[in-house]
């Protein structure tokens, strides 16, 4: 089973759709070699070097943190149910509660929707919170996301660029 990287008071806690397999083998998230997470998380400046999957506990440091809507395993996230999806929402709605990140990031609009039930969901913040805790929606970094690297690092960019006015 793959574990959270979570403490309270993050400036922000991704949270990824659910484990592909090469996760699921090596015990890390987004360790499949085509996922761009780490590479887009540095170029956008949330970490000074890129990290490796095994070094994921190092982001505490930077005050990120990665969790996930459903713990299975899939080829594909279009495997997991309607129903994982909206459980792992409230799982993931009770955790930001508890840990309180400055904002919590969603891989995925199509993800977002599902566990959260909303069926308008832009890029970027949201409307909505968790407690004090801004919401927003960023592109998956899953090699089968067709969008662009540089769409996807501006995204990223966007919200970092939020997070340094803030101080945290």
């Amino acid at each position: 089973m793959i574990e959270d990287i979570l403490a309270p008071g993050l400036r922000v806690v991704f949270c990824g759709i659910n484990p592909g397999l090469s996760s699921a083998h090596k015990g890390v998230h987004f360790a499949n070699p085509n996922n761009r997470f780490w590479k887009i998380i540095h170029q956008a400046g949330y970490t000074e070097r890129q990290l490796k999957p095994e070094e994921e506990r190092q982001l505490l440091v930077t005050g990120c943190g990665i969790t996930m809507l459903a713990d299975r395993p899939t080829t594909e996230a279009t495997e997991l149910s309607l129903a994982e999806y909206r459980e792992g929402g409230k799982r993931l709605i009770e955790k930001i509660q508890h840990y309180q990140p400055t904002a919590l990031a969603v891989l995925g609009k199509q993800a977002y929707r599902q566990a959260f039930r909303v069926s308008n969901a832009i890029w970027g913040k949201q409307e909505v919170t968790i407690g004090n805790t801004e919401v927003w929606v960023l592109p998956n970094p899953s090699g089968l996301n067709r969008m662009g690297f540089e769409t996807l690092i501006k995204s990223y960019r966007e919200l970092d660029a939020v997070l340094a006015t803030r101080g945290r």
